[in-house]
């Protein structure tokens, strides 16, 4: 077997001993990937602006945070939160408006940027991201190499350190432990050296994620913090809080990461308990429940005309025009007539402006490089479910795309988004048939984690994901390679 085949290899029986990656490619249970045999390698330059935007985009979460109060109170236009309210749930309106948490932001920030050939496109923001231990475990499988004039050779120890700054040429970002140390501080933090433990709270909806939180939990055991991955049912409530029984006895938690979406609230058990909890400061809960800040309409706000001075106000000029360049062109579909002698602002097609959403219904093949996704608030908005991707779909599909979500307008509001195409980057990875090595052309998302810590949003890792070309949604799949980024040498 030749040295590459042997790198992937030993990846994958890492990732199989941390419980990450199915066995067997017919497996009906587990997770597989395209396994490469060197990490995805980003230039300096590319690192150091990745490493800076953490702290723009914790600031554009800060202001969006307060666009929306000034918004319920009358300071910004009330049409801002009530986009942003559509289709929630009174209850959940009322909670998360209260202002015991006002100013609480998420803890976890994870873009996904597309590198394209004018520079990085964010097309959207999670704050309640898969991948975390995924990441951390694929940092630490491919850390075991130091890198060698662009090539990997096993090494006995590979440094540790969290901040980009301290790297060394060539070594993965992050380095091997700098997920877990992230989450490790951000868990810290948001406990406020309140006695507890974590309690990493995975529902069902979102089980596929539960082998990696449980790796997590793990590791952060290792540390000597007390942590677990549980199942919402395993909290057992009562008036003084939230505990967890174990064979030590009962432990009390101090913190609740919740790692399930609002939507799925009356799906998930005692999130009813949880929310009570956090309410009496019987326990922390991150990310908070709040839905605004979770929501994809965020984008088309930052790019409406009307707020534009509230947004230079915010965050001045220079931070302004930075993520402008990077968040895309995005619209809310929403289906309310406007006025004859009105336009939508910055859409256009073959050059005339538009003024009804169902003109663009009937757009050419290359006018319709546009996407269609559905609200943050919605079962459909995890992974590629309800995305609609313009120049992908014949025409009669596309406009029926276009009224579905014009119709759910009320109940799930969607966005329209300009079409950015990645660049082309050739990797290789591990086939399982001919046990070599092969090459595969495809486009990259890149999924930088950033952890929250006194105030600043650092950088712990990036997660690479390269689909083939003829993929119009980069997202994790069996047919993707997935590997930790990691720095070119010069």
């Amino acid at each position: 077997m030749d040295t590459a085949s042997a790198r992937c290899v030993a990846i994958r029986n890492a990732l199989i001993r941390d419980g990450l990656y199915a066995e067997l490619a017919e497996a009906t249970t587990g997770t597989r990937w395209r396994l490469a045999p060197e990490p995805f390698l980003i230039s300096a330059e590319d690192l150091a602006s990745i490493e800076r935007l953490g702290d723009h985009l914790l600031a554009f979460y800060r202001a969006f945070n307060q666009l929306y109060l000034d918004s319920v109170r009358g300071a910004q236009p009330a049409w801002v939160a009530a986009y942003l309210d559509q289709g929630k749930p009174e209850s959940l309106i009322t909670y998360s408006r209260m202002k015991r948490w006002r100013d609480q932001l998420p803890a976890v920030i994870r873009p996904d940027m597309i590198p394209t050939a004018d520079g990085m496109v964010i097309t959207e923001l999670d704050s309640v991201p898969g991948g975390i231990g995924l990441t951390a475990a694929l940092g630490r499988a491919y850390g075991q190499w130091s890198m060698v004039n662009g090539r990997s050779d096993q090494q006995e120890a590979a440094p540790q350190t969290l901040h980009a700054s301290r790297f060394t040429p060539h070594a993965i970002v992050g380095g091997p432990d700098g997920m877990v140390a992230g989450f490790e501080a951000m868990v810290r933090e948001q406990m406020a050296r309140t006695p507890g433990g974590v309690a990493i709270v995975v529902s069902e909806e979102a089980k596929d994620y539960r082998p990696e939180m449980t790796w997590v939990a793990d590791r952060l055991r290792d540390l000597g913090m007390e942590a677990a991955c549980v199942d919402p049912l395993d909290l057992r409530f009562t008036e003084d809080g939230l505990w967890l029984d174990g064979p030590q006895g009962a432990r009390r938690i101090s913190l609740v990461y919740r790692f399930f979406e609002l939507f799925d609230l009356p799906n998930v058990p005692k999130a009813e308990l949880i929310m009570y909890s956090a309410k009496k400061d019987r326990v922390r809960v991150t990310p908070p429940f709040k839905p605004p800040l979770e929501e994809k309409l965020a984008f088309a706000l930052w790019h409406h005309p009307a707020l534009r001075p509230f947004w230079v106000n915010q965050l001045g000029e220079e931070r302004s025009d930075i993520l402008s360049r990077l968040f895309p062109q995005t619209w809310i579909l929403d289906p309310r007539p406007i006025p004859p002698s009105a336009v939508i602002p910055r859409l256009t097609l073959a050059g005339r402006a538009v003024s009804d959403w169902r003109e663009l219904a009937h757009a050419g093949q290359k006018e319709r490089r546009l996407v269609i996704k559905p609200s943050g608030f919605s079962e459909l908005a995890w992974g590629s479910r309800g995305v609609s991707i313009g120049h992908d779909l014949p025409q009669p599909e596309w406009a029926a795309a276009l009224d579905r979500a014009l119709d759910s307008f009320s109940t799930t509001p969607h966005v329209v988004q300009e079409f950015h195409k990645g660049r082309q980057f050739t990797l290789s990875y591990y086939d399982d048939r001919s046990e070599a090595v092969v090459p595969m052309a495809g486009r990259a998302r890149l999924s930088p984690y950033y952890f929250v810590v006194e105030g600043r949003a650092r950088l712990a890792g990036i997660l690479a994901t390269v689909c083939s070309l003829e993929k119009k949604v980069i997202h994790g799949m069996k047919d993707a390679i997935m590997a930790p980024c990691a720095i070119a040498q010069p």
